[in-house]
């Protein structure tokens, strides 16, 4: 039984319509997909994403604020976001489960991520939150919100941005390992955990939103996980993405991505941040990650589609 840590976008919940309904229609249908790593006999772990849900709650505060009323922290809506996306996996993987007569606890776990109080992203914002604006909306949604930072996102739109430090610790991992151990489900760090400060021997919210990808290669590693695979919208890792002389990558060895990355020939906004994570995975523990379309699951399992980082490519190997 190998343990697998599977790390889902927050887009892969939502798209166009924010409902509850939607959502929940949209966790169902990845849910059909996940649940074949739990046939197939593997320990899963799933991490998800909440840049869209948690920038539309924070819209949702804003429009409501009152004396009466006050609007929710950043960090406080980060846990807003991991408690309801995490029922919404928690019931349907349950429901999964037993239709094919597998009978396995699920729980979702609200995570805080400790984070480095001198984190340079504080004063860098690079982390997409929210919904995407037209370019012709900015000079509006500037005036309204004057203290956001705005941000082009990988050609699909402007989107606001705000600090993204990298995880220290976890600090629930070593309940995540009981969960772990006892073969449970767990659905954990959602929207990269809660990113807290240690402060006077106190947990201390931020507001920030921490990389789902670089939060899911933390719980690998402290998990002792045989494996990462960081599920997206494409299939895979390519080379000149876009252009006409586009290569996708399959087996790949980690120094060569190091190369790529270094050459900053990977989209900020969208790749970049999962190469860098499932590089720190393949690193820290020689184990491969893999990066792959949520669609393709079954091919992924059976190691025919996604791109496969490993510590030495197996082209090499071979």
């Amino acid at each position: 039984m190998a343990k697998i840590v599977v790390a889902l976008g927050g887009n892969a919940i939502l798209s166009k319509d924010a409902s509850a309904q939607a959502q929940r229609k949209a966790v169902e249908e990845t849910v059909e997909q996940l649940v074949n790593f739990v046939e197939n006999g593997d320990q899963l772990i799933i991490t998800h994403g909440n840049g869209p849900q948690v920038g539309n709650l924070l819209l949702q505060q804003i429009n409501s604020d009152s004396t009466e009323n006050p609007a929710m922290p950043l960090d406080t809506c980060g846990a807003m976001t991991q408690g309801s996306i995490g029922y919404w996996f928690q019931n349907a993987m349950k429901e999964a489960l037993a239709k094919r007569g597998i009978n396995k606890d699920v729980m979702a776990i609200i995570t805080q991520t400790i984070v480095d109080d001198d984190d340079p992203a504080f004063s860098n914002p690079s982390k997409p939150i929210g919904p995407f604006y037209k370019e012709n909306q900015v000079a509006e949604i500037r005036a309204e919100h004057p203290d956001w930072n705005l941000m082009e996102d990988a050609g699909r739109g402007y989107r606001r941005v705000v600090p993204s430090p990298k995880p220290v610790e976890i600090n629930e991992y070593s309940a995540i390992r009981t969960v772990v151990d006892a073969g449970i489900v767990p659905i954990v760090s959602g929207g990269g955990g809660i990113p807290v400060v240690r402060k006077d021997g106190k947990l201390v919210g931020k507001e920030a939103v921490i990389d789902k990808d670089f939060s899911a290669s933390k719980i690998a590693q402290l998990v002792d996980a045989d494996k990462l695979i960081i599920l997206t919208s494409v299939g895979g890792v390519f080379y000149n993405f876009g252009k006409p002389d586009e290569v996708e990558l399959h087996d790949v060895a980690v120094s060569e991505i190091e190369e790529h990355i270094a050459n900053d020939e990977f989209a900020k906004g969208s790749m970049l941040p999962k190469v860098q994570a499932a590089v720190d995975f393949v690193n820290a523990t020689g184990n491969p990650a893999v990066i792959g379309d949520l669609e393709d699951v079954k091919d992924i399992i059976k190691g025919t589609e996604g791109t496969i980082i490993h510590a030495v490519s197996e082209t090499v190997k071979n």
